[in-house]
Protein backbone atom coordinates (compact mmCIF):
# COMPACT_ATOMS: atom_id res chain seq x y z
CA UNK A 1 0.00 0.00 0.00
CA UNK A 2 1.38 3.37 -1.00
CA UNK A 3 2.05 5.74 1.93
CA UNK A 4 -0.13 8.81 2.27
CA UNK A 5 1.94 11.99 2.44
CA UNK A 6 1.09 15.00 4.61
CA UNK A 7 2.75 18.24 5.65
CA UNK A 8 2.01 17.50 9.30
CA UNK A 9 0.92 14.38 11.16
CA UNK A 10 -0.41 14.62 14.72
CA UNK A 11 -0.42 11.51 16.92
CA UNK A 12 -3.20 11.85 19.46
CA UNK A 13 -6.49 13.76 19.28
CA UNK A 14 -6.69 15.13 22.82
CA UNK A 15 -6.84 18.86 23.63
CA UNK A 16 -3.27 19.30 22.38
CA UNK A 17 -3.45 17.13 19.30
CA UNK A 18 -6.80 18.11 17.85
CA UNK A 19 -6.08 21.81 18.33
CA UNK A 20 -2.65 21.42 16.67
CA UNK A 21 -4.28 19.63 13.73
CA UNK A 22 -6.97 22.27 13.26
CA UNK A 23 -4.53 25.18 13.52
CA UNK A 24 -2.17 23.53 11.05
CA UNK A 25 -5.01 23.06 8.58
CA UNK A 26 -6.08 26.68 9.03
CA UNK A 27 -2.57 27.71 8.03
CA UNK A 28 -2.79 25.76 4.77
CA UNK A 29 -1.00 22.57 5.79
CA UNK A 30 -2.17 19.14 4.71
CA UNK A 31 -2.80 17.52 8.08
CA UNK A 32 -3.62 14.05 9.40
CA UNK A 33 -4.50 13.24 13.00
CA UNK A 34 -4.07 9.67 14.26
CA UNK A 35 -6.10 8.58 17.28
CA UNK A 36 -6.24 5.07 18.75
CA UNK A 37 -9.37 5.41 20.88
CA UNK A 38 -11.58 8.49 20.71
CA UNK A 39 -11.45 12.10 19.52
CA UNK A 40 -11.01 14.52 22.41
CA UNK A 41 -8.63 12.27 24.32
CA UNK A 42 -8.81 11.93 28.09
CA UNK A 43 -9.87 15.56 28.63
CA UNK A 44 -13.17 15.45 26.79
CA UNK A 45 -13.98 11.79 27.37
CA UNK A 46 -12.60 10.89 30.80
CA UNK A 47 -11.22 14.04 32.37
CA UNK A 48 -11.90 17.77 32.39
CA UNK A 49 -15.36 17.84 30.87
CA UNK A 50 -17.22 14.87 32.43
CA UNK A 51 -15.80 15.61 35.88
CA UNK A 52 -17.10 19.18 35.68
CA UNK A 53 -20.52 17.85 34.71
CA UNK A 54 -20.51 15.60 37.80
CA UNK A 55 -19.34 18.44 40.02
CA UNK A 56 -22.10 20.69 38.69
CA UNK A 57 -24.68 18.10 39.78
CA UNK A 58 -23.08 18.02 43.23
CA UNK A 59 -23.10 21.82 43.38
CA UNK A 60 -26.82 21.98 42.56
CA UNK A 61 -27.50 19.23 45.13
CA UNK A 62 -25.58 21.24 47.74
CA UNK A 63 -27.54 24.41 46.90
CA UNK A 64 -30.86 22.56 47.12
CA UNK A 65 -30.02 21.63 50.69
CA UNK A 66 -29.42 25.34 51.38
CA UNK A 67 -32.77 26.44 49.92
CA UNK A 68 -33.99 27.90 53.21
CA UNK A 69 -30.96 30.24 53.29
CA UNK A 70 -32.43 31.93 50.22
CA UNK A 71 -36.01 32.05 51.45
CA UNK A 72 -36.96 28.97 49.44
CA UNK A 73 -38.25 25.53 50.35
CA UNK A 74 -37.37 22.17 48.86
CA UNK A 75 -38.59 18.86 50.16
CA UNK A 76 -37.59 15.28 49.39
CA UNK A 77 -34.17 16.23 48.03
CA UNK A 78 -32.30 13.28 46.62
CA UNK A 79 -30.27 12.11 43.66
CA UNK A 80 -30.13 9.30 41.12
CA UNK A 81 -26.45 8.47 40.62
CA UNK A 82 -27.15 6.65 37.36
CA UNK A 83 -28.84 9.75 35.91
CA UNK A 84 -26.10 12.05 37.23
CA UNK A 85 -23.51 9.89 35.44
CA UNK A 86 -25.65 9.66 32.29
CA UNK A 87 -25.77 13.46 32.08
CA UNK A 88 -22.00 13.62 32.45
CA UNK A 89 -21.46 11.06 29.68
CA UNK A 90 -23.91 12.92 27.45
CA UNK A 91 -21.99 16.16 27.85
CA UNK A 92 -18.75 14.39 26.92
CA UNK A 93 -20.33 12.72 23.89
CA UNK A 94 -21.71 16.02 22.59
CA UNK A 95 -18.28 17.64 22.64
CA UNK A 96 -16.37 14.73 21.11
CA UNK A 97 -18.85 14.69 18.25
CA UNK A 98 -18.08 18.35 17.74
CA UNK A 99 -14.40 17.61 17.16
CA UNK A 100 -15.26 15.27 14.29
CA UNK A 101 -17.27 18.09 12.75
CA UNK A 102 -14.37 20.55 13.18
CA UNK A 103 -11.97 18.09 11.52
CA UNK A 104 -14.27 17.80 8.50
CA UNK A 105 -14.76 21.56 8.36
CA UNK A 106 -11.00 22.16 8.36
CA UNK A 107 -10.21 19.21 6.06
CA UNK A 108 -8.14 17.33 8.64
CA UNK A 109 -7.76 13.66 7.74
CA UNK A 110 -8.71 11.43 10.67
CA UNK A 111 -7.02 8.03 10.97
CA UNK A 112 -8.25 5.76 13.75
CA UNK A 113 -5.51 3.37 14.78
CA UNK A 114 -2.32 2.75 16.74
CA UNK A 115 0.68 4.77 15.58
CA UNK A 116 4.36 3.90 15.66
CA UNK A 117 7.29 5.94 14.36
CA UNK A 118 9.29 3.63 12.11
CA UNK A 119 11.73 6.21 10.72
CA UNK A 120 12.16 9.99 10.68
CA UNK A 121 9.06 11.41 9.03
CA UNK A 122 7.37 8.01 8.69
CA UNK A 123 4.52 6.59 10.80
CA UNK A 124 3.05 3.10 10.66
CA UNK A 125 -0.60 2.92 11.70
CA UNK A 126 -2.32 -0.30 12.74
CA UNK A 127 -6.00 0.09 11.92
CA UNK A 128 -9.04 -2.21 11.79
CA UNK A 129 -8.35 -2.71 8.10
CA UNK A 130 -4.66 -3.54 8.49
CA UNK A 131 -1.48 -1.49 8.57
CA UNK A 132 -0.90 1.67 6.58
CA UNK A 133 1.91 4.17 6.40
CA UNK A 134 1.82 7.95 6.45
CA UNK A 135 4.72 10.31 5.93
CA UNK A 136 5.21 13.93 6.86
CA UNK A 137 8.02 16.42 7.19
CA UNK A 138 6.69 17.33 10.64
CA UNK A 139 5.23 14.98 13.26
CA UNK A 140 3.64 16.10 16.52
CA UNK A 141 3.42 13.72 19.48
CA UNK A 142 0.31 14.44 21.54
CA UNK A 143 -0.19 11.03 23.12
CA UNK A 144 -1.09 12.35 26.59
CA UNK A 145 -0.81 10.47 29.86
CA UNK A 146 -2.63 7.95 32.03
CA UNK A 147 -3.13 7.33 35.74
CA UNK A 148 -0.10 6.19 37.70
CA UNK A 149 -0.50 2.83 39.40
CA UNK A 150 1.46 2.07 42.56
CA UNK A 151 2.28 -1.52 43.61
CA UNK A 152 -0.41 -2.85 45.92
CA UNK A 153 -2.81 -0.02 45.05
CA UNK A 154 -3.75 -1.17 41.55
CA UNK A 155 -7.37 -0.43 40.62
CA UNK A 156 -9.77 -3.30 39.95
CA UNK A 157 -12.84 -1.27 38.98
CA UNK A 158 -14.91 -2.73 41.82
CA UNK A 159 -13.42 -1.81 45.18
CA UNK A 160 -10.43 0.25 44.01
CA UNK A 161 -11.00 2.82 41.29
CA UNK A 162 -8.93 5.07 39.05
CA UNK A 163 -10.42 8.24 37.55
CA UNK A 164 -12.19 6.32 34.77
CA UNK A 165 -13.95 4.03 37.24
CA UNK A 166 -14.91 7.03 39.39
CA UNK A 167 -16.57 8.70 36.39
CA UNK A 168 -18.86 5.71 35.84
CA UNK A 169 -19.08 4.39 39.41
CA UNK A 170 -20.56 0.90 39.82
CA UNK A 171 -22.00 1.99 43.17
CA UNK A 172 -22.31 5.00 45.45
CA UNK A 173 -19.51 4.82 48.04
CA UNK A 174 -20.56 4.76 51.67
CA UNK A 175 -17.10 4.96 53.18
CA UNK A 176 -14.57 6.33 50.70
CA UNK A 177 -10.78 6.62 50.78
CA UNK A 178 -9.14 8.96 48.28
CA UNK A 179 -5.38 8.50 47.90
CA UNK A 180 -3.84 11.78 46.74
CA UNK A 181 -5.09 15.34 47.15
CA UNK A 182 -4.06 16.87 43.87
CA UNK A 183 -6.72 18.26 41.54
CA UNK A 184 -8.07 14.86 40.47
CA UNK A 185 -8.22 13.38 43.96
CA UNK A 186 -9.74 16.38 45.68
CA UNK A 187 -12.36 16.89 42.95
CA UNK A 188 -13.63 13.31 43.34
CA UNK A 189 -13.45 13.62 47.12
CA UNK A 190 -15.55 16.80 46.89
CA UNK A 191 -18.10 15.19 44.56
CA UNK A 192 -18.73 12.02 46.55
CA UNK A 193 -18.52 13.79 49.91
CA UNK A 194 -21.22 16.25 48.80
CA UNK A 195 -23.45 13.33 47.81
CA UNK A 196 -23.06 11.83 51.27
CA UNK A 197 -20.04 9.54 51.24
CA UNK A 198 -18.00 9.37 54.46
CA UNK A 199 -14.80 10.59 52.85
CA UNK A 200 -11.16 10.33 53.96
CA UNK A 201 -8.31 11.89 51.97
CA UNK A 202 -4.71 10.70 52.41
CA UNK A 203 -1.90 12.98 51.22
CA UNK A 204 1.80 12.08 51.37
CA UNK A 205 2.88 15.74 51.42
CA UNK A 206 2.47 18.06 54.41
CA UNK A 207 -0.75 19.65 53.08
CA UNK A 208 -3.64 19.08 50.71
CA UNK A 209 -3.42 20.61 47.24
CA UNK A 210 0.37 20.71 47.73
CA UNK A 211 1.17 22.72 44.57
CA UNK A 212 -0.96 25.63 45.79
CA UNK A 213 0.08 28.52 48.02
CA UNK A 214 0.28 27.33 51.65
CA UNK A 215 -2.34 29.84 52.83
CA UNK A 216 -4.80 28.74 50.16
CA UNK A 217 -4.21 25.07 50.98
CA UNK A 218 -4.88 25.73 54.67
CA UNK A 219 -8.09 27.63 53.87
CA UNK A 220 -9.30 24.86 51.57
CA UNK A 221 -8.51 22.17 54.15
CA UNK A 222 -10.53 24.02 56.78
CA UNK A 223 -13.48 24.13 54.39
CA UNK A 224 -13.17 20.43 53.52
CA UNK A 225 -13.07 19.44 57.19
CA UNK A 226 -16.11 21.63 57.88
CA UNK A 227 -17.93 19.68 55.15
CA UNK A 228 -17.15 16.44 56.95
CA UNK A 229 -14.04 15.21 55.14
CA UNK A 230 -11.22 13.63 57.10
CA UNK A 231 -7.81 14.83 55.93
CA UNK A 232 -4.66 12.86 56.71
CA UNK A 233 -1.46 14.70 55.76
CA UNK A 234 2.12 13.36 55.77
CA UNK A 235 0.48 9.97 55.42
CA UNK A 236 1.06 7.01 53.11
CA UNK A 237 -1.16 4.11 52.14
CA UNK A 238 1.28 1.18 52.36
CA UNK A 239 -1.07 -1.49 51.06
CA UNK A 240 -4.70 -2.46 50.51
CA UNK A 241 -6.23 -5.75 51.61
CA UNK A 242 -9.33 -6.62 49.58
CA UNK A 243 -11.80 -9.12 50.96
CA UNK A 244 -15.45 -9.45 50.08
CA UNK A 245 -16.88 -5.98 49.76
CA UNK A 246 -14.30 -4.32 52.01
CA UNK A 247 -10.87 -2.79 51.52
CA UNK A 248 -8.58 -2.58 54.53
CA UNK A 249 -6.09 0.26 54.08
CA UNK A 250 -2.79 0.22 55.95
CA UNK A 251 -2.08 3.93 56.52
CA UNK A 252 1.26 5.09 57.89
CA UNK A 253 1.36 8.41 59.72
CA UNK A 254 4.25 9.61 61.90
CA UNK A 255 5.99 6.27 61.74
CA UNK A 256 2.92 4.35 62.95
CA UNK A 257 0.73 2.20 60.72
CA UNK A 258 -2.97 1.83 61.42
CA UNK A 259 -5.71 0.07 59.48
CA UNK A 260 -9.06 1.43 58.39
CA UNK A 261 -11.85 -0.28 56.43
CA UNK A 262 -13.53 1.26 53.38
CA UNK A 263 -15.98 0.02 50.79
CA UNK A 264 -14.39 2.12 48.03
CA UNK A 265 -10.92 3.50 47.30
CA UNK A 266 -9.97 6.02 44.61
CA UNK A 267 -6.29 6.11 43.66
CA UNK A 268 -5.23 9.53 42.36
CA UNK A 269 -1.46 9.43 42.77
CA UNK A 270 -0.35 11.21 39.62
CA UNK A 271 0.10 10.37 35.96
CA UNK A 272 2.64 8.80 33.60
CA UNK A 273 3.24 9.79 30.01
CA UNK A 274 2.16 7.55 27.14
CA UNK A 275 5.58 6.96 25.57
CA UNK A 276 5.53 3.19 25.11
CA UNK A 277 5.39 1.36 21.76
CA UNK A 278 5.88 4.53 19.75
CA UNK A 279 9.41 3.79 18.53
CA UNK A 280 10.79 6.86 20.28
CA UNK A 281 13.97 5.28 21.65
CA UNK A 282 15.00 4.00 18.21
CA UNK A 283 14.82 7.55 16.87
CA UNK A 284 16.93 8.93 19.73
CA UNK A 285 14.15 10.77 21.54
CA UNK A 286 15.15 11.56 25.13
CA UNK A 287 12.68 10.45 27.79
CA UNK A 288 12.82 11.34 31.49
CA UNK A 289 10.47 9.56 33.89
CA UNK A 290 7.94 8.73 31.15
CA UNK A 291 7.93 12.23 29.67
CA UNK A 292 9.54 13.39 26.44
CA UNK A 293 12.18 16.07 26.87
CA UNK A 294 11.71 19.15 24.69
CA UNK A 295 12.94 22.72 24.35
CA UNK A 296 10.70 25.77 24.85
CA UNK A 297 9.24 25.29 21.37
CA UNK A 298 8.34 21.63 22.06
CA UNK A 299 11.12 20.35 19.76
CA UNK A 300 12.43 16.94 20.77
CA UNK A 301 15.89 17.30 19.26
CA UNK A 302 14.96 14.88 16.46
CA UNK A 303 14.45 16.97 13.31
CA UNK A 304 10.78 17.44 12.49
CA UNK A 305 9.53 15.75 15.66
CA UNK A 306 7.66 17.72 18.34
CA UNK A 307 5.97 16.72 21.61
CA UNK A 308 3.17 18.66 23.28
CA UNK A 309 0.84 18.37 26.26
CA UNK A 310 0.99 15.83 29.06
CA UNK A 311 3.49 13.55 27.31
CA UNK A 312 5.93 16.48 27.32
CA UNK A 313 5.70 17.09 31.07
CA UNK A 314 4.33 19.58 33.56
CA UNK A 315 2.14 21.45 33.97
CA UNK A 316 -0.30 18.67 33.08
CA UNK A 317 -3.15 20.89 31.96
CA UNK A 318 -5.41 20.73 28.91
CA UNK A 319 -5.13 24.46 28.18
CA UNK A 320 -1.34 24.21 28.22
CA UNK A 321 -1.53 21.36 25.70
CA UNK A 322 -3.87 23.32 23.42
CA UNK A 323 -1.68 26.41 23.44
CA UNK A 324 1.41 24.33 22.70
CA UNK A 325 -0.52 22.75 19.82
CA UNK A 326 -1.20 26.16 18.31
CA UNK A 327 2.41 27.26 18.82
CA UNK A 328 3.85 24.15 17.16
CA UNK A 329 1.45 24.33 14.20
CA UNK A 330 2.42 27.95 13.60
CA UNK A 331 6.11 27.07 13.89
CA UNK A 332 5.72 24.25 11.35
CA UNK A 333 3.86 26.59 9.00
CA UNK A 334 6.80 29.00 9.03
CA UNK A 335 5.59 31.43 11.67
CA UNK A 336 7.41 32.89 14.63
CA UNK A 337 5.20 32.21 17.65
CA UNK A 338 6.12 33.03 21.22
CA UNK A 339 6.94 30.03 23.41
CA UNK A 340 4.42 29.02 26.05
CA UNK A 341 5.41 30.24 29.54
CA UNK A 342 4.49 27.64 32.18
CA UNK A 343 4.63 30.31 34.89
CA UNK A 344 1.76 32.17 33.24
CA UNK A 345 -0.56 29.18 32.95
CA UNK A 346 -3.37 29.06 35.49
CA UNK A 347 -4.18 25.95 37.47
CA UNK A 348 -7.80 25.33 38.47
CA UNK A 349 -9.36 22.81 40.85
CA UNK A 350 -13.15 22.52 40.73
CA UNK A 351 -13.80 21.24 44.23
CA UNK A 352 -16.03 23.09 46.69
CA UNK A 353 -14.74 25.70 47.35
CA UNK A 354 -12.94 26.16 44.04
CA UNK A 355 -9.20 26.84 43.95
CA UNK A 356 -7.27 28.69 41.23
CA UNK A 357 -3.80 30.15 40.88
CA UNK A 358 -1.20 31.49 38.49
CA UNK A 359 2.48 32.31 38.89
CA UNK A 360 4.61 32.05 42.00
CA UNK A 361 3.42 31.23 45.49
CA UNK A 362 4.57 33.57 48.25
CA UNK A 363 7.08 30.99 49.48
CA UNK A 364 8.48 30.35 45.98
CA UNK A 365 8.82 34.07 45.28
CA UNK A 366 10.84 34.54 48.46
CA UNK A 367 12.91 31.45 47.69
CA UNK A 368 13.83 32.98 44.32
CA UNK A 369 15.05 36.12 46.05
CA UNK A 370 12.16 38.47 45.52
CA UNK A 371 11.28 41.06 48.12
CA UNK A 372 7.50 40.78 48.08
CA UNK A 373 4.38 42.73 48.86
CA UNK A 374 1.39 40.52 49.57
CA UNK A 375 -2.28 41.50 49.42
CA UNK A 376 -5.31 39.58 50.67
CA UNK A 377 -9.02 40.14 50.49
CA UNK A 378 -11.75 37.91 51.98
CA UNK A 379 -15.01 37.01 50.28
CA UNK A 380 -16.86 38.20 53.38
CA UNK A 381 -15.90 41.77 52.48
CA UNK A 382 -17.54 41.57 49.05
CA UNK A 383 -21.19 42.48 48.48
CA UNK A 384 -21.76 40.10 45.55
CA UNK A 385 -20.27 37.14 47.48
CA UNK A 386 -22.60 37.80 50.41
CA UNK A 387 -25.60 38.21 48.07
CA UNK A 388 -24.73 34.88 46.46
CA UNK A 389 -24.54 33.24 49.86
CA UNK A 390 -20.85 32.46 49.27
CA UNK A 391 -18.95 34.44 51.93
CA UNK A 392 -16.17 31.87 52.41
CA UNK A 393 -13.04 32.45 50.38
CA UNK A 394 -10.06 34.72 49.82
CA UNK A 395 -7.91 36.21 47.09
CA UNK A 396 -4.17 36.64 47.54
CA UNK A 397 -1.77 38.55 45.32
CA UNK A 398 2.02 38.56 45.39
CA UNK A 399 4.02 41.46 43.93
CA UNK A 400 7.69 42.24 43.54
CA UNK A 401 8.23 45.11 45.98
CA UNK A 402 10.83 46.81 43.76
CA UNK A 403 9.27 46.56 40.31
CA UNK A 404 5.55 46.17 41.02
CA UNK A 405 5.47 43.01 38.87
CA UNK A 406 2.57 40.66 39.60
CA UNK A 407 4.46 37.51 40.59
CA UNK A 408 1.48 35.36 41.47
CA UNK A 409 -2.20 35.24 42.34
CA UNK A 410 -4.01 32.63 44.42
CA UNK A 411 -7.71 32.18 45.10
CA UNK A 412 -10.13 29.97 46.96
CA UNK A 413 -13.91 30.40 46.87
CA UNK A 414 -16.91 30.51 44.58
CA UNK A 415 -16.19 30.88 40.85
CA UNK A 416 -12.48 31.61 41.28
CA UNK A 417 -11.72 29.35 38.30
CA UNK A 418 -13.45 32.01 36.18
CA UNK A 419 -11.84 34.98 37.96
CA UNK A 420 -8.23 33.81 37.68
CA UNK A 421 -8.03 34.67 33.97
CA UNK A 422 -7.97 38.36 34.86
CA UNK A 423 -4.63 37.90 36.57
CA UNK A 424 -3.41 35.62 33.77
CA UNK A 425 -4.00 38.43 31.29
CA UNK A 426 -2.26 40.83 33.66
CA UNK A 427 0.83 38.63 33.74
CA UNK A 428 0.79 38.14 29.98
CA UNK A 429 0.70 41.91 29.45
CA UNK A 430 3.37 42.41 32.14
CA UNK A 431 0.98 44.54 34.16
CA UNK A 432 2.26 46.39 37.24
CA UNK A 433 0.43 47.03 40.49
CA UNK A 434 -0.27 50.59 39.35
CA UNK A 435 -2.06 49.38 36.21
CA UNK A 436 -4.25 47.09 38.27
CA UNK A 437 -5.00 49.75 40.88
CA UNK A 438 -6.13 52.17 38.16
CA UNK A 439 -8.37 49.60 36.47
CA UNK A 440 -12.09 50.13 37.15
CA UNK A 441 -13.79 46.87 38.16
CA UNK A 442 -17.60 46.62 37.77
CA UNK A 443 -19.84 46.64 40.83
CA UNK A 444 -21.28 44.49 42.26
CA UNK A 445 -19.06 41.61 41.12
CA UNK A 446 -16.76 39.04 42.66
CA UNK A 447 -13.99 40.52 40.50
CA UNK A 448 -13.89 43.59 42.77
CA UNK A 449 -12.02 41.40 45.26
CA UNK A 450 -9.20 41.11 42.76
CA UNK A 451 -8.87 44.88 42.83
CA UNK A 452 -9.06 45.02 46.61
CA UNK A 453 -6.36 42.34 46.99
CA UNK A 454 -4.02 44.43 44.86
CA UNK A 455 -4.84 47.54 46.89
CA UNK A 456 -4.24 45.63 50.12
CA UNK A 457 -0.71 44.70 49.03
CA UNK A 458 0.05 48.41 49.15
CA UNK A 459 -1.98 49.30 52.23
CA UNK A 460 -4.86 50.81 50.27
CA UNK A 461 -7.75 48.32 50.63
CA UNK A 462 -11.07 50.11 50.99
CA UNK A 463 -13.58 47.51 52.12
CA UNK A 464 -11.67 45.50 54.71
Amino acid sequence: MMAQNFDMVVIGAGPGGYVAAIRGAQLGLKVACIEREHLGGICLNWGCIPTKALLRSAEVFHLMHRAKDFGLSADGIGFDLEKVVARSRGVAKQLTGGIGHLFKKNKVTTIMGEARLVAPGKVSVKTDKGTEEVTAKSIVLATGARARELPGLEPDGKLVWNYKHALVPPHMPKKLLVIGSGAIGIEFASFFNTLGADTTVVEVMDRVLPVEDAEISAFAKKAFVKQGMKILEKATVKKLDRKGGTVTAHIETGGKTETQDFDTVISAVGIVGNVENLGLEDLGVKIDRTHVLTDEYCRTGVPGLYAIGDVAGAPWLAHKASHEGVMVAELIAGGHPHPVKPSSIAGCTYCHPQVASVGLTEAKAKELGHEVKVGRFPFMGNGKAIALGEPEGMIKTVFDAKTGELLGAHMVGAEVTELIQGYVIGRQLETTEQDLMETVFPHPTLSEMMHESVLDAYGRAIHF
